[in-house]
């Protein structure tokens, strides 16, 4: 991670045929395009990868995230279920629509606790959300019990988990709806992008009309077709499709790099006292983008994460402090400072999370560090770094005297 230290001629090939056509529309223009339909192709095989009926190509994963929302018909008042840890898309998202996100605590998975999940389940619940953080997954079943006792949508947040699974399911097709984001920093990229998957034929109609004005997509003349609904403009162009046809044929080379580099770090890790280390749910595979783990205490954490940084070791997290993906930061979501007005429905259905009780997130959180594992790294580098860090936390547990 990201696909974008991999970059060579397969994208290149991939960019010049739109180049050469001239057309970057991914509708319309049949005669003009070389018989190069990439947005196209690239659904095909986001669905024979993800093994579902249906997959809708659009401009980001938050445009994913957003759309999945509308076309399960998530609405004004209604209530979403997500994580204190993500990305502040999936919080954004959910306002986007006119329902009300409820911030639930994480546990050792670093993603959404089912026990927390089940207690805040209201009858205005329409949606659970877990959100698949670092490349690895939530415990999915306990989850969907959840949704089906309570007949709730279950989506699947993939955005930051592509090539991952669970149950023998790639993550985002074990639920109702899942969503991929192809932007700079992602596993596999389209420079920007995203996707929604499914297998339910209504959801996947209404996103491939929603994310194109209403479009019905029917004949071969776009300005005859008809508009069945009301739309927006959430489209990925042939360009940024392009991009990611060439880097999903390279998935599976990429995973296989990141294990490696993955499994080198981890190896160095394992032993020093106090170190522990995410849990990846039973029956799950994540997609070794990042190796998350833990030490002892939050004090502990910030000294790691500062004499790293010290000792030129790049690309560690420590998310508690993190403006974009921690609840603590999070203070224009608390205040509701936008620029439209909220629905009454968003001002008094949204908790005051200023005191609500995340205690259980921040005991995994604070002491938690995520190291971005890098495709372009070679085999001294991944050593090296390894070396690097588990000295570093071998000599702060020594003083410690943990």
């Amino acid at each position: 991670m990201p696909g974008f230290e991999l970059f060579g001629d397969r994208e290149r090939k991939q960019v010049n045929d739109v180049l050469d056509s001239g057309v970057l529309m991914r509708y319309g223009f049949d005669g003009m395009r070389n018989g190069h339909w990439k947005a196209k192709e690239l659904e095909q095989a986001l669905e024979k990868r993800m093994q579902v009926n249906h997959a809708q190509l659009v401009s980001s994963g938050t445009a994913a995230l957003t759309v999945a929302l509308t076309c399960a018909k998530v609405g004004e008042g209604d209530e979403v279920i997500l994580p204190t840890f993500t990305f502040v898309a999936s919080f954004e998202a959910v306002l986007s629509v006119g329902a009300v996100p409820i911030l639930v605590d994480v546990d050792d998975t670093l993603t959404l606790d089912p026990i927390a999940v089940e207690k805040a389940v209201t009858d205005k619940t329409k949606v659970v959300m877990p959100v698949h953080m670092c490349g690895s997954m939530a415990d999915l079943a306990p989850l969907k019990r959840i949704c089906e006792k309570h007949e709730l949508i279950l989506l699947e947040d993939a955005c930051q988990a592509i090539g991952g699974s669970y149950e023998d399911k790639p993550l985002g097709s074990y639920g109702d709806l899942g969503c991929f984001s192809f932007d700079y920093v992602k596993t596999i990229t389209c420079g920007e992008g995203g996707a929604v998957i499914t297998n339910n034929n209504e959801y996947y109609k209404r996103a491939d009309q929603y994310s194109d004005h209403g479009h019905d997509h029917i004949g071969k003349d776009r300005g005859a077709e008809d508009h069945p609904i009301l739309g927006y403009n959430y489209r990925i162009s042939e360009l940024h499709a392009a991009v990611g046809l060439a880097q999903i044929e390279r998935l599976d080379d990429f995973i296989a790099i990141q294990k490696k580099n993955y499994t080198i770090i981890r190896s160095a890790l394992e032993n020093i006292p106090g170190v522990s280390f995410r849990r990846v749910p039973e029956h799950g595979i994540e997609n070794y983008s990042f190796l998350s783990f833990f030490l002892p205490t939050e004090d502990l954490t910030k000294k790691a994460i500062k004499t790293f940084a010290e000792n030129g070791v790049d690309a560690c997290f420590y998310w508690f402090d993190n403006n974009w993906h921690y609840y603590r930061k999070w203070d224009h979501l608390k205040d509701l400072k936008g620029l439209n007005r909220f629905s009454k429905e968003i001002k008094n259905g949204l908790p005051n999370y200023e005191t609500t009780d995340f205690s259980k997130s921040d005991h995994w959180v604070g002491r938690n560090i995520s190291c971005l594992i890098k495709l372009g790294w070679t085999n001294e580098e991944v050593k090296t770094r390894a070396n690097k860090m588990a000295n570093v936390l071998q000599n702060i547990v020594d003083i410690s005297n943990y």
